[in-house]
């Protein structure tokens, strides 16, 4: 057996046990959006259709003044030139530019679709929250509505409101915007049925927080990833129907052009004079192919299940 300690030494405290650091692998992480960063950029494809992405919205914005032609200037003695030094996508039956015609068709096309995809956000996100905050019987009236209106086919509602409003940019954003917004209540419904039953949720409203106060604070800040992803990928859900209406002749009409319309207006002669058409239809096709890779990309970022 060890002899005591004597002296002044006895009454000493003990030194605290220092623990070493732990090792770089056992340290957290980052926050939780540069996780979401660090994953999207390992995804080829996403980053790919990122760049993609970014340089037709460049073109968009800056296309139609990289050429001396404006976007709606008729001259009937260049009708139908094909592509070349003058005219970098040739000239359409009237002689109008289709560089600048396409680029500025993409601003339209660009503005419908996120203009509607931010409207149908704000309407399905308040309307889901007040429905599965609501409780069971306004939550089933409310749903109830929704299961009515997806019963409706979209191409009656836009028919019916151009008929009422008249063709042009407006009446498009409203027609997508009215049809849209319901799978955005579906997916903040379910979200807010799945988070409203957490402890932070319980003791927020066990505080005496009012029920909107509890959705903004803490139930939609906590459904931001899924809701970001139904907007990338509602985005181009909204630019193809903007181009389809357009097609139709229910959507843009001149002096606007979008490259539903550009389509449209070029297939009467396509077998003749075929890159009128085959250039709005590659910008529209490229901008669907990067919408839809960057929500694939952001989708499996946000996903928070571990990967292996």
């Amino acid at each position: 057996m060890e002899p005591a300690p004597q002296g002044a030494a006895a009454w000493l405290p003990l030194p605290p046990f220092a623990a070493a650091p732990p090792p770089a692998a056992a340290r957290l992480p980052g926050s939780y959006w540069s996780g979401v960063w660090r994953r999207f950029r390992a995804d080829r494809a996403a980053v790919a259709g990122l760049a993609g992405l970014l340089l037709i919205m460049l073109l968009c914005v800056c296309g139609p003044w990289l050429t001396p032609w404006h976007f709606d200037q008729i001259h009937l003695s260049a009708e139908n030139l094909p592509p070349g030094a003058a005219h970098w996508f040739g000239t359409d039956r009237l002689g109008r530019d289709i560089f600048a015609r396409t680029w500025m068709g993409g601003r339209v096309s660009l503005l419908v679709g996120v203009t509607a995809a931010a409207i149908d956000l704000g309407i399905g996100a308040v309307y889901g929250a007040v429905a599965g905050l609501g409780g069971p019987l306004l939550d089933a009236v409310l749903m109830r509505v929704v299961d009515t209106l997806y019963g409706i086919p979209f191409l009656l509602v836009a028919i019916l409101l151009l008929t009422v409003v008249g063709p042009g940019l407006r009446a498009i954003v409203l027609a997508i915007a009215l049809v849209n917004w319901l799978g955005m209540a579906r997916l903040v419904r379910g979200q807010v049925l799945q988070l409203r039953g957490e402890p932070y949720v319980l003791a927020a409203r066990g505080l005496g927080l009012p029920p909107w106060r509890v959705a903004l604070r803490h139930l939609l800040p906590n459904a931001l990833g899924p809701m970001l992803v139904w907007l990338s990928f509602n985005v181009p859900s909204a630019i193809f129907l903007e181009a389809f209406l357009s097609y139709l002749g229910l959507g843009i009409q001149p002096p606007l052009a979008s490259w539903g319309s550009l389509i449209s207006s070029a297939t009467e002669t396509f077998r003749l004079f075929p890159y009128p058409l085959l250039f709005p239809a590659a910008a529209l096709s490229g901008a669907m192919l990067a919408f839809y890779a960057v929500s694939d990309g952001l989708r499996d970022a946000l996903d928070p299940r571990p990967r292996r």
